[in-house]
């Protein structure tokens, strides 16, 4: 599972026979049970996912020991869990009802790491693909959860066939059916993406773009030995060595103006001053930058809102926020705040039941604690141009990003630091999950790193102009605008939503089961 994953191994393929070891444990079990029960498989099953977790995502020790060890148990516990559940689906109501409820269950669960508070959706099953565009082009269909569905039928199948062949010592001549549609699940949707990656034309309908990243060290520089105003002139002075009489675009990363400002003073902020004189020379530009920023709701007795602070010297209630700004020649600047934020950094969930720990939340640099958030996605508006300001950890989350889209998104772009994990898979990872974003939707990407790689994407998912690890870089591209809505940007991730409803039906009736023996027994 490990070699699969982006960056740590990149072999996706190995993931159709990756679960078969396990499989083949649950299968051992469930045949003695006089001498193995729920427990062991568990602890198997805990021993595997946490492998494959502390494998593919050991990177975030950089930024938090202490955050990494709990991402990687509570998110393996979350996977030991499905898998215990579907042994006991799978014992109550039969090896076919059983394995189905893996499916479901397993998807079901992916679908609730996107939507609930604890949300963490990096490890999605089928996410593993985002280096190889050219096997999942229908993910403009299905999402990742398409690919997750396609390596669970897969592994189920393939250890079907070792149980069979293997095990049981059958004939291959009597499982040619089992075996040929094992091959058609698997080469089928291979051969229908290879044909929408050879065939999908972009309409020529170009915009030109300007990617900045000024390479700003996060823990020694970003938050403290340099100003803002530094930092600013940094990207502007790069922006100017690609900016041209066509450039419609700069993007700068997240948090490029660093240091906070109230939202009703950015006009007097000495940054937006210095972006204010670059359009003076460049007057067609619009200037998409991250920022952090604050709301102020003055005085008052009680808590203006869940993840509102106190100053405790004047008393003042505000806000503090993720933010992106878009900023024209005209006199209006559009923001947007980020919505998807990192627990433990960003926020604590279910605030109403954990504010206590709000003061254990991890200081990366810039304002510590809960954050607010956007109510929901919003689309910067320039001359007829809808823009998607898809703030860093947002990029991984599909159903929420194709809600721009829905609103008339016309291009994404990605602003993000990624400079808190130094020179691991942790950027890397990042950058691949961006790519499946650009299948879901069908559009293009403007990627702005802070350090790590910026880039462009094509509606195809190719990385276009990537710049290195730990470099000052601008790149420009002409991005081709598009306005149409694939099937996923319309109806989102259908399988998980009807996968969860299944799996819950699928341990309601387990559950009615198990009453019933009880009763008769």
């Amino acid at each position: 599972m490990g070699v699969s994953w982006p960056a740590t191994g990149n072999l996706a393929p190995i993931f159709f026979i990756a679960l078969v070891p396990l499989l083949y444990v649950e299968y051992s079990i469930s045949q003695n049970r006089d001498k193995y029960n729920s427990r062991h498989l568990f602890l198997f099953a805990y021993t595997t996912f946490l492998t494959f977790n502390t494998y593919t995502t050991w990177w975030i020790w950089y930024a938090t020991d202490a955050g990494m060890i709990m991402v990687e148990a509570i998110n393996t516990l979350f996977m030991a869990i499905v898998f215990i559940l579907f042994h006991t689906i799978k014992n109550r109501l039969g090896n076919k009802k059983g394995y189905f409820s893996l499916i479901v269950l397993w998807i079901g669960f992916e679908w609730l790491h996107y939507n609930w508070e604890l949300a963490h959706p990096w490890s999605t099953f089928g996410n593993t693909f985002a280096n190889y565009p050219l096997l999942i082009q229908w993910y403009e269909y299905t999402g990742v959860l398409g690919g997750t569905l396609w390596i669970l039928i897969i592994n189920i199948f393939l250890f079907q066939l070792f149980r069979k062949i293997i095990i049981l010592g059958e004939s291959i001549k009597k499982n040619n059916k089992t075996i040929l549609a094992t091959a058609s699940i698997l080469f089928i949707p291979i051969i229908f993406s290879i044909i929408i990656y050879t065939n999908y034309s972009e309409k020529n309908n170009p915009v030109e773009v300007v990617v900045v990243q000024p390479n700003i060290d996060p823990y020694m520089n970003k938050f403290n030995r340099m100003t803002e105003e530094q930092q600013v002139e940094r990207i502007i002075s790069l922006a100017r060595k690609k900016i041209t009489p066509t450039t419609r675009y700069v993007v700068a990363p997240e948090t490029a103006i660093p240091y906070g400002s109230y939202e009703n003073e950015l006009e007097s902020n000495n940054c937006i001053i210095a972006i204010r004189k670059l359009l003076q020379d460049y007057p067609k530009i619009n200037f998409v930058t991250g920022i952090s920023s604050y709301i102020d709701y003055g005085l008052s007795e009680k808590k203006p809102t869940l993840t509102a602070r106190q100053n405790k010297r004047t008393k003042v209630w505000h806000d503090a926020f993720n933010s992106a700004i878009s900023i024209d020649k005209s006199s209006n600047i559009q923001i947007y705040h980020k919505s998807k934020l990192v627990i433990g950094v960003e926020k604590i969930p279910y605030p109403k039941v954990f504010s206590y720990f709000e003061k254990f939340a991890l200081d990366l640099g810039g304002t510590v604690g809960s954050l607010g958030t956007e109510k929901e996605s919003k689309n910067f508006i320039n001359g007829g141009i809808n823009i998607a300001p898809v703030i860093c950890y947002e990029s991984i989350f599909g159903e929420y990003l194709s809600t721009y889209v829905q609103k008339g998104a016309n291009f994404v772009f990605v602003m993000t630091n990624d400079g808190w994990w130094d020179d691991t898979p942790g950027y890397h990872q990042h950058l691949s999950y961006a790519r499946l974003r650009a299948i879901e939707n069908r559009r293009s990407i403007a990627r702005s790193a802070n350090t790590g790689t910026s880039c462009f994407i094509n509606q195809r998912g190719d990385v276009i102009d990537a710049t290195n690890w730990w470099e000052e870089e601008v790149i420009i591209y002409q991005m081709n605008s598009n306005d149409a809505l694939t099937f996923y940007t319309k109806n989102g991730d259908i399988i998980g939503r009807l996968s969860a409803a299944m799996a819950v039906l699928l341990l309601l009736w387990s559950w009615t089961m198990k009453m019933s023996l009880k009763f008769r027994g």
